[in-house]
């Protein structure tokens, strides 16, 4: 088998991040990704999915052999926008190298960790001489960042209908808070979503007795829920917490009673839980404040995600040796964070998450120490030579 030139992870990072691929626009990345992981020898699939009221959306599967296992790496090639371009020191779609770090969007969030995902794929290939017993495969999409509806979840159900089987997955978001190797993600909390409107009777100030403010019953739907203790937590949960996010009354006029008041809430909770047992309990302390106080209201919900927990055993294992291995530090085994493409994963196979260090992740002047990304492909490579052991 002929093999390109061995891929330089730092210059792979710099092109991809030199496309200006703010969600939902691809602007050559995955060409970049596509060319450089077919020369290779992987089978590439360019994926466009379309919703309502969304844009569409270009994704990437890659494959490089036929047979199982398949261990497959996943992750994104879209940014946030840069924000204000004044208050970066560098262009944030020029990919700058300055005393040790690379500058720019995307460096940290994370097209570093997809060159890392190429890097060592070759480097694994090579190592075998083209031959593995499994197959290697990328799932790369370009709607992480935004409404996540043409993304990762369609890829999968087109694997799904395709007959591609995932056997376990590494996903490449910043795990780390301050430094290479200290956490992988083994699971994530749930993500749910109220919006609660009171509706009382408009009036005058004056003449209270003709009106029913909303805005007392609303205080005290939100002291219920703000009092409401959920869970202590568990083994590898925190505590589920309930976080009001904006209250809503809309009323320009100082001697106006208003008509309705809003509030809008969000639960990160762990598997004590469920979107479903979450909704009834929510739905049970409202209707008793509301019985309470005569006081209607109306609870819209958006179920974002179920939590779930990857059991640890050999997988997490070979992924925290590899990283105690090139480090010397054993990973935290967390489940801390916001939620993350894994949660659609976690439906087809085991899936953890691994990446570099998430502090300047969405910020001005985001940036990556350029001895971490190397490391980290280090890393992914003892993950890859010890899963396809021969």
């Amino acid at each position: 088998m002929t093999y390109m030139n061995d891929i330089d992870v730092i210059e792979l990072t710099q092109a991809l991040m030199r496309c200006p691929s703010v969600t939902p626009h691809d602007a050559g990345a995955l060409n970049v990704l596509q060319e450089t992981l077919e020369s290779i020898g992987f089978e590439c699939f360019r994926l466009k999915f379309s919703d309502a009221n969304t844009p569409d959306v270009e994704n990437l599967y890659a494959r490089y052999g036929t047979s199982a296992p398949n261990f497959c790496f996943a992750g994104h090639t879209d940014v946030v926008p840069p924000g204000d371009l004044q208050q970066w020191s560098v262009d944030p779609f020029d990919s700058v190298i300055k005393d040790g770090m690379l500058y720019g969007r995307g460096a940290a969030d994370m097209k570093a960790a997809v060159a890392c995902f190429a890097v060592s794929a070759q480097r694994l290939i090579k190592s075998r001489n083209g031959k593995l017993n499994g197959s290697i495969s990328l799932l790369i999409t370009g709607d992480e960042e935004g409404p996540a509806i043409n993304g990762t979840r369609k890829v999968l159900e087109w694997m799904s209908e395709q007959g591609e089987h995932i056997d376990h997955c590494l996903v490449g978001e910043p795990t780390n808070p301050t430094k290479l190797g200290e956490m992988v993600k083994i699971g994530r909390r749930g993500s749910f979503t109220g919006f609660l409107t009171v509706e009382g009777v408009e009036g005058h100030v004056a003449y209270p007795h003709l009106a029913d403010n909303p805005i007392p019953h609303l205080v005290a739907m939100m002291g219920a829920l703000d009092d409401l203790k959920l869970d202590d937590g568990s083994d590898h949960f925190q505590p589920s917490n309930l976080e009001f996010t904006t209250v809503d009354v809309g009323n320009p006029a100082t001697n106006v009673i208003p008509k309705t008041a809003r509030a809008t809430f969000n639960i990160r909770f762990n598997t004590h839980h469920s979107l479903d047992s979450l909704d009834q309990q929510i739905r049970s302390v409202l209707d008793q404040v509301a019985t309470e106080r005569n006081a209607k209201y109306e609870l819209r919900v958006l179920k974002n995600s179920e939590p779930f927990l990857t059991a640890e055993g050999d997988f997490s294992e070979l992924v925290a040796g590899s990283i105690e291995r090139h480090l010397g530090t054993r990973p935290d085994m967390s489940t801390t964070g916001g939620t993350s493409d894994a949660r659609y994963i976690k439906n087809y196979s085991p899936v953890v998450e691994f990446g570099l260090v998430g502090q300047t992740m969405h910020k001005v002047d985001e940036c990556v120490a350029l001895e971490d990304i190397t490391t980290l492909a280090d890393i992914y490579t003892s993950i890859l030579d010890g899963y396809f052991k021969t």
